[in-house]
């Protein structure tokens, strides 16, 4: 089942949105001061991509996308940071529809990868960027303070 989305660059209306999405997303309530500060620098950086899938009623889902010049690349990767949809939504395209305008930002900035990162705990989401086109093909390692 496909559903019908407008897909549109966030901006400062969609701070409430994402805010509960990610809150949502990590099972956590996050400072809010400190996410409002980090959402505003984020969405006003070029480099970075951050979109809202929406219908006439309210937001869908949400996908933010980071980019850098890396030395092992030689040139420009982007990185899926945040790929949110709402449950009710989930299975009927609107990730496709996100992923499609990254792939498209990729292409017109001759981006060398896109890579996503999943906590191992959702495992679910392996097969979903599998399904997206997306290959395991790292591990990444982490320390936590």
């Amino acid at each position: 089942m496909s559903l019908k989305a407008n897909i549109r660059k966030a901006g400062n209306q969609d701070l409430d949105f994402v805010y509960k999405a990610i809150c949502e997303l990590e099972n956590e309530v996050l400072d809010f001061e400190v996410f409002e500060m980090i959402f505003n620098e984020n969405i006003s950086n070029p480099r970075n991509l951050y979109l809202i899938a929406e219908n006439e009623i309210e937001g869908l889902g949400f996908i933010s996308f980071h980019t850098q010049n890396l030395l092992h690349h030689c040139g420009l990767v982007g990185e899926i940071q945040e790929f949110f949809i709402r449950q009710k939504y989930r299975g009927q395209g609107v990730g496709k529809l996100l992923i499609n305008e990254i792939l498209s930002f990729a292409e017109k900035n001759a981006l060398k990868s896109i890579e996503v990162t999943t906590n191992k705990k959702r495992v679910e989401n392996v097969a979903i960027y599998e399904n997206l086109g997306f290959t395991l093909s790292h591990n990444k390692f982490t320390i936590y303070k």
